[in-house]
């Protein structure tokens, strides 16, 4: 049979999705709920499985992972595309690596249940509310107030719009910017220190990898308006981190919301725990009911049709 890992299954409910005892006499599966300790952890535990089921980006499959991994055949990823995947590497050892359809509308979502969060200091008054306390802070309004978008994609395209309904003025800015895409949505073309200068909400939606490693550093932050907000559901070493818990810390910006980090899961002493002016989530963008119904049940469909000789939704 078929060695078949699945990994990344933080919340262990992969199985609530797809059945897996169905496949029993195909695939043997095991199901990995814990983060990995490091690459060698990886080799170790995933040394006899043939074909690897991954989460998005949580456990990147480097060159030295791939190359290592002598039994490997497969990857299937959820999601069109992982930027943690050496596709060099699988190409060189004939790995076939697939994936999955993705609803996008989520993580638009979730950055307006963060924007909304740091506009009106929920989380300082939900803690209130189970601690006894009545109100303690006075929040802000969104219409009128500009929302600066790092990337206008197929993200970036729905908070523009969600941001006209609340009657806010949208800006933004990326290295490939459609101006075309800008004049249907009405929304403002801006160099990158414009956009930092002005935004009240700075919300980043742009692909991670080097072109955008530190694009928001102490540099930048120190431009922001004091009263500005930094909100990241992309990547988080688009960010740098060690600079954005300096400029939490000395209120150089009034918060931050994010649901990506430099180093995931989130280590528990990270600083930006310690926060009050930071309103975090565990990288949760993608992470609905109806999205991984999608990622399991095509992870299953494209493992059996690699099985079968005839791969489907190829990431090349």
């Amino acid at each position: 049979m078929l060695k078949v890992a699945i990994l990344d299954d933080y919340q262990n409910v992969s199985q609530q999705f797809v059945d897996l005892e169905k496949l029993s006499g195909k695939y043997e599966f095991k199901i990995f709920s814990e983060p990995f300790v490091d690459e060698a952890d990886i080799l170790d535990q995933l040394a006899d499985f043939e074909a690897l089921l991954i989460m998005r980006e949580r456990t990147p499959m480097t060159k030295n992972i791939i190359d290592n991994l002598t039994k490997l055949k497969f990857i299937i990823t959820s999601g069109s595309r992982n930027k943690s995947i050496d596709l060099d590497a699988a190409k060189k050892r004939k790995i076939i690596v697939c994936g999955t359809e993705i609803n996008i509308h989520p993580t638009p979502e979730l950055t307006w249940a963060l924007i909304l969060g740091l506009a009106r200091n929920l989380k300082e008054e939900i803690d209130n509310m189970y601690q006894g306390y009545w109100q303690t802070t006075v929040g802000v309004e969104l219409k009128g107030k500009i929302l600066g978008l790092i990337g206008l994609g197929r993200v970036g395209t729905q908070v523009a719009k969600i941001a006209k309904a609340f009657g806010m003025q949208v800006m933004a800015w990326s290295e490939n910017l459609d101006l075309n895409k800008c004049k249907e949505l009405d929304v403002l073309p801006s160099s990158k220190e414009d956009l930092i200068a002005n935004s009240d909400f700075l919300s980043i939606h742009v692909q991670g990898g080097e072109k955008y490693k530190n694009c928001i550093t102490i540099k930048e932050l120190d431009k922001m308006k004091k009263t500005a907000f930094l909100i990241n559901t992309s990547r988080g070493p688009i960010v740098n981190e060690d600079d954005l818990i300096i400029a939490l810390s000395t209120n150089e910006i009034a918060g931050a919301g994010l649901d990506v980090f430099e180093k995931e899961p989130l280590p528990e002493n990270n600083k930006l725990r310690f926060l009050p002016n930071a309103l975090l989530t565990p990288h949760i963008g993608y992470v609905t009911v109806e999205n991984y119904s999608i990622f399991y049940n095509q992870m299953i469909e494209a493992l059996e049709a690699c099985v079968n000789g005839k791969p489907i939704r190829l990431i090349e």
